[in-house]
């Protein structure tokens, strides 16, 4: 092995250990019956988040390029398999709360096992492919980690108890957010997507890089905030149809939303659950409202364009702009305007130069923003919703095989989202990204920041 391969290597397996280590950090406060929780279809208990991860290195990293390698237990290719049709079958996602056997700790004895055999495999002149698929593993297991804290969170919402994920914090930052300021970006023809770069992850969906065009734009300086978003509710916004897309109108009807989900209107006013338990809204009220549908958002964007016209969710493209934009001056160590953030020092990355409110924060609710100008919580807080519908690139091709299942499948009746919530690990995000759920979708971190057209 090559010393540049086998440094390339050991700096993986350091990561692959953090990655794993961190998914069990954040299952440790949870007792094995919170574990087995399923409080909606679209979310997962947390054993099987565990197992699956695991399955996913199993399956698509040791069984094909490990021939000596032996498969812990021959069931868990199926059971534990999501929904990658071209693997073969797999049980019904709403099912999986039935799932109490395997035991938590053969789940946990699954991990060890592959762990054992990563580190086996990672000392065998892998391929370039088998690297990329562990890359690819642990980026997979990233996003399962933001998954089990939105649907633990949801799990212990769902109990009639309300029980805490771990003790609230000792005491809170009641302190106003910052006045929304407007940013202007002159009419421009840019390149967006992913830069072929095989040193740097980035999903498939992220390329190819393509051109687009945009015209002259503004965008909020922060996202919107609870107390923005509670005169939306005191409007009676949730009553007007004026404000609603036809399908979002029909689903307030049907569902009965009054609020975000997690709000709750108490006789002492309203109150929001949390990770940390219930907190009265007054010490969330400068923070980015979450956890509100792509309907919600839309609808308070047009709700707030009688006050300020115009104004809009912006496009995935206008939001990568000025989120490049700002990785580009942190990077050069510019002092334009958009600068808001301690400039990083040659070794320092764009995580660590930024206090973006991302997992390792460990606040796993958002914060308020600083009272700084420019470009704020563009990474980190809450994913916010965007205009734009999940779909292929111009180019896109899907890879042959599972993997193509792996983004590509999803690519109708969703929205994108950009720059990554409370609970996305800081290694995990960056400006190209691309999450994307149904627009019905409440339980994530998400929220919204505004845009609107300008005339310069």
């Amino acid at each position: 092995m090559s010393p540049q391969l086998r440094q390339s290597t050991a700096a993986l397996l350091d990561h692959y250990r953090s990655v794993r280590a961190t998914t069990l950090t954040l299952t440790a406060p949870l007792s094995p019956e919170d574990m087995m929780v399923q409080s909606i279809p679209e979310a997962s208990p947390a054993k099987w988040h565990l197992a699956h991860t695991t399955w996913f290195f199993e399956v698509l990293v040791l069984t094909e390029f490990l021939p000596s390698y032996r498969a812990f237990h021959p069931d868990f290719h199926w059971l534990f398999n999501s929904y990658y049709n071209s693997l073969g079958k797999m049980p019904v996602k709403s099912l999986r709360a039935s799932f109490s056997r395997p035991s938590l700790a053969e789940v946990h004895a699954y991990r060890i096992h592959v762990d054992a055999a990563i580190t086996r495999f990672l000392d065998q002149h892998p391929s370039v492919e088998a690297l990329s698929r562990i890359a690819l593993g642990l980026n997979h297991e990233q996003q399962h980690q933001e998954l089990i804290a939105t649907d633990i969170k949801h799990a212990l919402f769902t109990n009639p108890l309300h029980p805490a994920y771990r003790e609230p914090a000792a005491s809170t930052d009641d302190a106003p957010a910052p006045p929304l300021a407007w940013l202007d970006f002159n009419p421009v023809l840019i390149e967006i997507g992913a830069l072929p770069d095989p040193a740097a992850f980035a999903y498939d969906n992220e390329s190819p890089r393509h051109k687009v065009y945009l015209e002259p734009y503004q965008l909020a300086t922060r996202p919107v905030t609870c107390a923005e978003y509670l005169a939306f509710i005191d409007d009676k916004a949730y009553g007007c149809p004026e404000f609603w897309l036809s399908d979002g109108w029909f689903t307030v009807r049907e569902q009965g939303w009054q609020a975000p989900l997690y709000w709750q209107h108490t006789p002492d006013g309203w109150r929001i659950y949390t990770l940390d338990g219930w907190m009265p809204l007054e010490a969330l009220a400068a923070t980015p409202v979450c956890h509100l549908s792509f309907f919600e958002a839309d609808a308070y964007a047009r709700w707030a364009s009688r006050d300020t016209p115009g104004t809009r969710l912006p496009t995935e493209f206008e939001w990568e702009f000025a989120a490049s934009q700002l990785v580009t001056l942190l990077r050069t160590k510019s002092q334009h305007s958009l600068q808001v953030w301690p400039k990083p020092s040659e070794s320092t990355s764009l995580t660590q130069a930024t206090p973006a409110n991302l997992l390792e924060s460990g606040n796993l609710h958002p914060t308020r923003a600083l009272a700084r100008p420019g470009l704020q919580q563009i990474f980190g807080d809450v994913w916010e919703w965007t205009a734009s519908p999940y779909t292929g690139y111009p180019g896109y091709h899907a890879a042959t095989g599972a993997l193509g299942e792996y983004n590509s499948k999803f690519m109708s009746t969703q929205m994108v989202l950009r720059g990554g919530s409370c609970v996305t690990p800081a290694t995990h995000i960056r400006a190209t990204y691309r999450n994307f759920f149904a627009p019905v979708t409440r339980w994530q971190f998400s929220g919204l920041r505004l845009a609107k057209d300008a005339t310069g």
